[in-house]
């Protein structure tokens, strides 16, 4: 990757993501027992983990990011904002496409606005069950394509320079049934408009929980 993707882009999800804080708290909160967080970019969800969760994996793509997310995770520590001890947290590089993780490893997976950008996330979508124990739960908080006619078709025509732009994000994604052909179940749904998500064509989203089955 390059000096975009590793400074400027982190940096500009960093503004946008502190929007939606709170989303994304209600989300982690729900996470307990072993976590394997796909996609965490710079880090922001790891202070939201609670003493639910045994031990957190984090994982993203981009070395460099991964280092600054090691950063964040040092300060966090010294300064008392982790609920966890820093010994919890394991930050690996990694792509969600091919997890180095054995089957049924993990309790909880979490999935938050990550499988927009996966170039594949069919294959990451089933490599996500696969390592989930049986009766697990994914929590996702994902955008998606828009339910709206008008909305989608501006969704198409801005996609190809979006995905330039935020580095092969997808603003045409169907994740709700990428998750359930690759096997989960729907506990909760909720598909929804995000005023706090800006530009306005990014503001589909979807969130819930979904289960593997026993």
């Amino acid at each position: 990757m390059g000096f975009y993707e590793n400074h400027v882009l982190p940096l500009i999800m960093d503004v946008a993501l502190a929007r939606l804080k709170e989303d994304r708290r209600e989300l982690i909160r729900q996470a307990s027992g072993n976590v394997l967080e796909i996609g965490m970019g710079n880090g922001v969800n790891l202070p939201f983990y609670t003493n639910s969760t045994k031990q957190i994996v984090a994982l993203e793509p981009c070395e460099a990011v991964v280092k600054k997310a090691k950063r964040k995770l040092r300060a966090w520590a010294d300064d008392g904002t982790l609920q966890l001890g820093e010994e919890s947290y394991d930050l690996v590089v990694g792509g969600g496409e091919k997890l180095q993780f054995d089957d049924n490893s993990f309790d909880t997976i979490i999935a938050s606005l990550v499988f927009c950008s996966i170039p594949d996330s069919t294959t990451a979508a089933k490599e996500a069950f696969r390592v989930l124990k049986p009766g697990g739960k994914l929590l996702f908080f994902e955008h998606v394509r828009s339910p709206d006619q008008l909305m989608s078709r501006i969704q198409s025509f801005v996609n190809p320079f979006w995905k330039v732009f935020a580095c092969g994000c997808s603003l045409t994604c169907d994740t709700e049934t990428v998750f359930k052909e690759a096997g989960f179940d729907y506990k909760t749904i909720t598909k929804f408009r995000n005023p706090k998500m800006s530009p306005p064509f990014t503001a589909w989203m979807i969130k819930g929980q979904a289960t593997k089955p026993v």
